[in-house]
C-alpha cells in the first residue's frame, strides 16, 4: 500500500489514513512534519520533498497525507494510488470544530483551540485559493495524475475500505 490523499484541512485525512493502517498497516506521513522547520515558516519544498522520499524508501507500505501540492507533485510516480478528499468547506469547517487535541502540533488542547479561528478563515478560502494549499491547484494536480486515483465529496467510515477495494483491482503485490 502507497496510497497519498490530497485535501483541504478538515476534509479527513487523518482520520482516513489512519483508518487504511488499521485495515493493512504501514506508516503514515503527515506532509505538515516534513513541510515546517521550527515555526510557522516552510522549509524549502525541495528539502521536505527530500524528507517524504526517506520516509518512503523506509517502509514498505504508507499513506501520506496532506494539503501541499506542491510537495505531493513529484512524489506521486511514487505512489499506487491518488486520493482526493472534496467533501466541500461546509464539511471540513465541521470537522475542524470537531477535531480532537492534536499533541503532534499543539502543545495543549487550549493552544489548539486559540488556533481554531484562524484555521476557519484559513479553510473558508479553500475554493479561491490558487496557492498549493487550494482547490484549484489540488484539482489540477488530481486532474493531471496518470495513475490511479479517486475522489470523493462524501467522507464516512467506509472510505478505507473502498479505497483498498479500488487498490486490489489488477494490482499486484500488497
Amino acid at each position: 500500500m502507497k496510497i497519498a490523499l490530497l485535501g483541504n484541512a478538515g476534509s479527513g485525512k487523518t482520520t482516513l489514513s489512519k483508518a487504511l493502517l488499521a485495515l493493512h498497516g504501514g506508516a503514515v506521513l503527515s506532509l505538515d512534519a516534513v513541510a515546517f522547520a521550527n515555526g510557522p515558516e516552510r522549509k524549502p519544498v525541495d528539502q521536505s520533498v527530500q524528507a517524504a522520499r526517506a520516509f518512503m524508501a523506509s517502509h514498505p507500505h504508507w499513506v501520506i497525507e496532506g494539503c501541499y501540492a506542491d510537495i505531493l507533485e513529484p512524489l506521486l510516480p511514487e505512489c499506487e494510488q491518488l486520493v482526493f478528499l472534496n467533501p466541500g468547506v461546509e464539511v471540513c469547517l465541521q470537522h475542524c470544530r470537531q477535531r480532537p487535541w492534536e499533541p503532534d502540533k499543539f502543545p495543549t488542547a487550549e493552544a489548539q483551540n486559540a488556533h481554531l479561528q484562524a484555521l476557519l478563515d484559513w479553510v473558508r478560502l479553500y475554493d479561491t485559493r490558487s496557492d498549493e494549499y487550494g482547490l484549484q491547484q489540488h484539482r489540477r494536480l488530481f486532474d493531471a495524475h496518470r495513475g490511479r486515483k479517486q475522489e470523493f465529496r462524501r467522507v464516512d467510515h467506509s472510505l478505507a475500505g473502498q479505497i483498498l477495494a479500488e487498490r486490489a483491482k489488477g494490482q499486484v503485490g500488497s
